[in-house]
């Protein structure tokens, strides 16, 4: 499993570690990955990603993983969530023709 967020893409970064006398070593900065689980107004129900903290805060942000997924791009997500995103599309166009 990939060290990268499903919604935003953040992985991991190279750097140096500086000590005191100026050596520098690789290092990597890994991003934080949390198991969450996100409700999905469209599907009715949960779907469970791994993403960032950072990426939460943008899908509370944004008005949830709806509102997230319709306006994010697709080469950012991962192809779970592109297949979530066209399953929301589907939801909400189908609830829109049976409104109408």
């Amino acid at each position: 499993m990939t060290r990268r967020c499903e919604l935003t893409g953040k992985s991991v970064l190279t750097g140096n570690n500086v000590s005191h006398a100026n050596n520098k070593t690789r290092r990597r900065f890994l991003p934080n990955l949390q198991e969450a689980t996100l409700l999905s107004e469209a599907l009715g129900r949960g779907v469970r990603l791994r993403v960032t903290t950072h990426a939460l805060r943008s899908v509370e942000h944004r008005g949830g993983l709806d509102a997230f997924l319709l306006k994010a791009a697709d080469p950012a997500l991962s192809l779970r969530a592109r297949r979530i995103k066209r399953a929301v599309e589907k939801a909400i166009a189908a609830r829109a023709a049976a409104g109408s």
